[in-house]
């Protein structure tokens, strides 16, 4: 299968705004007061946990599908562990991003524990936020 090419392109409208379009949405990223924003909408690294959640709800409906099984319900509740310090001070004994990252899925489902373990184990496997997130992906920045 080919490759998917996804887009977003945007705008500094303040140190802490940036304003930009993916395909037909405009999409605001903001930081709250204590980081310099005007909490107009979530920060980057709210923006990740978003894209994960929304990653695993298509690919678990995909792979509930693939399999045979019926979610009545999905909720999805994720939280991030991040120490500010490189990007406030630079300090180099920290890491930039997440140290963890932590999800839960509530599912309702008639499917017995040994299918969503399997299903479980798929999404985690297909989801293309997951891969993003567990692994090293090539960032080519230039100016």
């Amino acid at each position: 299968m080919s490759n998917l090419k996804f887009s977003f392109s945007g705008e500094s409208v303040s140190a802490a705004k940036f304003v930009g379009t993916s395909r037909n949405f405009q999409i605001t990223i903001d930081e709250p007061p204590e980081l310099g924003g005007t909490d107009e909408a979530a920060n980057p690294v709210e923006y990740t946990l978003a894209s994960l959640a929304g990653c695993l709800n298509v690919v678990a409906h995909l792979i509930a599908k693939e399999q045979n099984i019926e979610i009545k319900s999905l909720k999805i509740d994720i939280e991030g562990d991040l120490n500010p310090g490189r990007l406030l001070q630079g300090d180099a004994s920290e890491r930039a991003g997440f140290t963890n990252i932590r999800v839960k899925l509530d599912v309702d489902s008639d499917a017995d524990e040994a299918a969503l373990k399997k299903w479980l184990e798929t999404v985690e496997d297909r989801c293309p936020v997951t891969d993003n997130l567990a692994n090293q992906t090539t960032v080519e920045i230039t100016v």
